[in-house]
């Protein structure tokens, strides 16, 4: 079995990097996901006993001083670190500006979903899953979607 150092890439493109022991993660080490952002714990015998979470944009997770998007603070992390838009520019993702929808697609954080193919796709087309019941109705309710009619703010030419 692996020991010592290494890479290990898993099927799902997710890559550790660190310390491995009879076949485990054990000691340092970091899973990278494939579209950014990644988990560095310290590991024992394959599961975490303490790490750190951080998303693709660098926001680390803190479960005891999370200021980000709760009940009370609604601002994407981007609008913290950078402030809000003027009045009447609506701000409707944390990326801005916005990935462009395809038509007939809706965003689901991770990719765009096709409700008549009920396939999600990563923001470069490449096929990430195929959505099952429960999926595809909360996408329906609650993601954005091509063809919703926003107050977005047009500059005077």
């Amino acid at each position: 079995r692996m020991e010592g150092f290494g890479y290990y890439t898993l099927p799902t493109g997710t890559e550790y990097r660190g310390s491995l022991w009879d076949g485990m993660f054990h000691g340092k080490g970091e899973l990278l996901l494939p579209r950014g952002g990644g988990f560095r714990a310290l590991w024992d015998c394959g599961g975490p006993t303490e790490g750190k979470y951080t998303f693709t944009d660098g926001l680390e997770f803190d479960e005891e001083k999370w200021l980000y998007c709760d009940g009370y603070d609604r601002r994407f992390y981007t609008e913290i670190c950078s402030g809000f838009k003027p009045p009447g520019i609506a701000q409707l993702t944390n990326l801005d500006p916005p990935k462009i929808i395809p038509k007939g697609c809706y965003d689901c954080g991770d990719g765009f979903y096709n409700p008549k193919t009920r396939v999600v796709v990563d923001y470069k087309r490449k096929f990430l899953r195929n959505a099952d019941d429960d999926e595809h109705e909360w996408i329906l309710r609650t993601c954005r979607k091509a063809w919703d009619i926003t107050t977005e703010h047009k500059p005077k030419p």
